[in-house]
């Protein structure tokens, strides 16, 4: 388990000490799809969504799970967000049900002594049920799906991107 830093030599679960990092500026951005109904696209949209704007409230749900990674992730550091951003941009193209989608696109910040992989990710993860929870009551078959990272510059290990070699 000596790859597996959240592991201590006897395999006992521990937060990783960062203090002797550099602290260097972090940037994590992460994605995800939500699929729906056409016609709930179409009434997010046109502002047709009882609850409110569905996109601004997403917006704000997503910095808000960014801030509260260490809350709910275990082993996750609290860390001085600098940035906590989202857009989102409509998938017109059906899938095999039907559906078209929203993409969240969520980019976290910081300079510190661990990376914004987390917080970026719940931010997507959260962003997405955000929409979920508002346009339940007229499509309860949405789905999210492909929530991943794209992209982490920062630290030791330097930039990754999705589709590039490690």
């Amino acid at each position: 388990m000596s790859d597996l830093t959240h592991f201590s030599d006897s395999g006992r679960a521990r937060m990783v000490d960062v203090s002797s990092k550099d602290s260097t500026l972090r940037v994590a951005i992460a994605s995800g799809i939500i699929r729906m109904q056409p016609q709930t696209l179409q009434r997010i949209r046109d502002g047709q969504i009882g609850k409110g704007n569905v996109l601004a409230v997403a917006d704000v749900g997503a910095v808000m799970a960014a801030k509260h990674t260490p809350d709910i992730i275990p082993m996750c550091h609290a860390i001085a967000l600098a940035g906590v951003s989202v857009e989102f941009s409509e998938i017109h193209t059906a899938d095999i049900h039907g559906c078209v989608g929203i993409r969240a696109l969520a980019t976290a910040t910081c300079s510190g002594q661990t990376g914004v992989e987390m917080e970026a990710l719940c931010a997507a993860n959260v962003a997405l049920l955000t929409i979920y929870d508002m346009c339940k009551a007229i499509d309860r078959g949405m789905r999210i799906e492909q929530v991943q990272l794209e992209e982490k510059r920062g630290g030791k290990s330097g930039i990754w991107k999705r589709g590039e070699s490690l």
